[in-house]
């Protein structure tokens, strides 16, 4: 009996260490996988393209299109292809607290920030608001993440603007937001009717009097109901994009209004006020007159102005490069027998195209709340989407190169900023020509320009049945940015784009001064001689503390 008992001891005994020994197993285990998730977050925190163990969310103030974002049926602004390819890559994920378009966007913005409360990542369309959101403690630090989160080829893009793209968004030393980059994208071209030019036996223009003609033939022969369109900004602001605008006309006086410039003499002018800019209107006014500049431009919005020529009452306008993606596509779509061309106009009679550089920003920045667990996601996020999508995943998607050959709208994804090199429009165009050409192995190209190949291919060979996505491949990237990389263009360099002291007292009432004046000279309410007057005005109701103000300011950064 006692040799039984002691057994069953022995059993029992053994049973209880085996058990200790599991569970002391299975407790290594678990610190061990907590340990290896610790690790895995540490270095995902850490760097550009690792990804969580562990889904990450986060909040986002959305900004979508004003237009069709041509997204496939199904997908919506949280769960598309550029969600999931994060998703797969990152393991994070965008719930949007608010989406909104155009003026009602800035306004949940605007309401965001007075209530102190913004989502974790937004994008902002206005430098102010950034200057006041870190006024008031909202923002998180960013220069630490990015130091460790964006990848070397994203620190090379902002690098290729020199310093000042990331020094303006740099508060008493801390990176609190993130700037698109603007591209260089060279001068506005003139877009013209083509098939109407063969009915009427017209010649392609080298110059501003050679469009007036052929615009003047399109109204006499009642192809187009209005003249050359725009609206009442006429030139665009220092720094924005002059799409649909007049400043093409007035470079060609030398003149350039609205920007900050440097004379041969080496003084600071306001382009808006000087001489040439007289002489400009002087010609607008004459245009005007004659109905070759659009005679009710005055009552024109962006959208009046796109609705004329996709309604085909227009046959002309000034416009940017990428302008067969937005607004031409869609005209072309509902009618393939329409012809499109672009052309680059001299403005001076040396034969070169002279025009105003861009500010390296479009004035939209990606702000992370300091409430936000890991604001390190909104470098992982652009560096995975600017730089391993596109230059380093051979695979890539199948998703967004059918969103890069559908013309799916950038607000698609999760911020609508685009982060690329300066040149990257020279460098583009080099790399699609090349590899249609058969000097450049698809394979040694990006993703992007992949889908732009394919589709230009596609145009060349379709014998007439292309898609309008194919046209607008071809006309923007190839027919577009040909005539730019090999024409002869010259570059002004505007010189100022951020606000002195003085501007935000005066500027407000210094810019409705300056657009009354230019209208009226424009439309003949009061004669070209009121320019002079306006000037005096300008320079007495802040301009001249402005002009001081903006000068030493530059001599400073020099």
């Amino acid at each position: 009996m006692k040799r039984y008992i002691s057994l069953a001891l022995s059993v029992i005994l053994l049973t209880t260490v085996c058990y200790g020994c599991k569970e002391e197993k299975k407790k290594d285990e678990s610190v061990q996988v907590e340990e290896t998730t610790v690790n895995q977050l540490d270095l995902a925190s850490t760097t550009p393209f690792e990804k969580y163990p562990e889904l990450i969310t986060y909040t986002l103030g959305k900004e979508i299109s004003t237009n069709n974002s041509n997204m496939p049926v199904g997908d919506t602004y949280e769960y598309n292809a550029y969600t999931r390819y994060l998703r797969e890559k990152l393991n994070v994920q965008n719930f949007n607290e608010f989406e909104a378009m155009g003026d009602k966007y800035n306004t949940e913005v605007s309401m965001a920030i007075a209530m102190s409360t913004i989502p974790d990542i937004m994008v902002v369309n206005d430098f102010g608001d950034v200057a006041l959101m870190y006024k008031m403690g909202l923002l998180a630090d960013l220069t630490e993440s990015y130091e460790n989160c964006a990848s070397d080829a994203i620190k090379e893009m902002y690098e290729s603007y020199g310093s000042e793209l990331l020094d303006s968004v740099t508060f008493d030393g801390k990176l609190v937001a993130i700037p698109e980059t603007n591209i260089a994208e060279g001068p506005n071209l003139v877009w013209l009717r083509k098939d109407w030019m063969d009915d009427l036996q017209l010649t392609e223009p080298k110059t501003l009097e050679d469009v007036e003609y052929i615009v003047s033939k399109f109204i006499e022969a009642d192809y187009s109901r209005v003249g050359i369109v725009t609206t009442a900004a006429l030139c665009g602001e220092s720094g924005y994009s002059s799409q649909y605008l007049t400043d093409i006309i007035f470079a060609n006086f030398g003149a350039y209004p609205k920007q900050w410039i440097e004379k041969e003499d080496g003084s600071i002018v306001y382009g808006s006020i000087e001489p040439e800019a007289k002489e400009a209107l002087k010609h607008l006014n004459m245009l005007y007159e004659k109905g070759i500049l659009d005679r009710d431009f005055l009552f024109r919005t962006t959208a009046n102005v796109i609705k004329l020529i996709e309604d085909g009452k227009c046959g002309s306008f000034f416009g940017p490069w990428w302008s067969p993606n937005n607004p031409l596509m869609y005209t072309v779509e509902n009618d393939k027998t329409i012809e499109w061309k672009p052309y680059l106009i001299s403005t001076n009679d040396e034969g070169v195209t002279v025009y105003p550089s861009t500010c390296p920003t479009n004035y939209k920045y990606v702000v992370v709340s300091k409430e936000c667990e890991h604001p390190e996601i909104v470098w992982k996020i652009i560096s995975t989407l600017f730089d391993y999508a596109r230059y380093q995943d051979k695979t890539y998607t199948a998703e967004i190169e059918e969103y890069d050959k559908n013309a799916v709208d950038p607000t698609a994804r999760p911020f609508v900023i685009n982060v690329d090199y300066k040149d990257a429009l020279k460098r583009s165009y080099n790399n699609i020509s090349m590899a249609l050409n058969g000097e450049k192995d698809i394979k040694e190209i990006n993703a992007l320009e992949r889908s732009h190949v394919e589709q230009c291919k596609e145009y060349l060979d379709s014998n007439g049945d292309f898609t309008a996505e194919q046209w607008a491949a071809y006309e923007s990237r190839i027919g577009a940015c040909s005539l730019i990389s090999s024409g002869n263009v010259k570059e002004i360099k505007s010189l100022f784009f951020t606000a002195p002291s003085a501007m935000e007292r005066y500027w407000w009432k210094l810019k409705e001064l300056e657009s009354n004046a230019y209208l009226r000279i424009i439309t003949g309410e009061v004669s070209l001689d009121y320019f002079d007057e306006f000037v005096q005005e300008w320079k007495a109701q802040g301009g001249s503390t402005i002009l001081k103000e903006v000068e030493e300011t530059i001599n400073q950064n020099k």
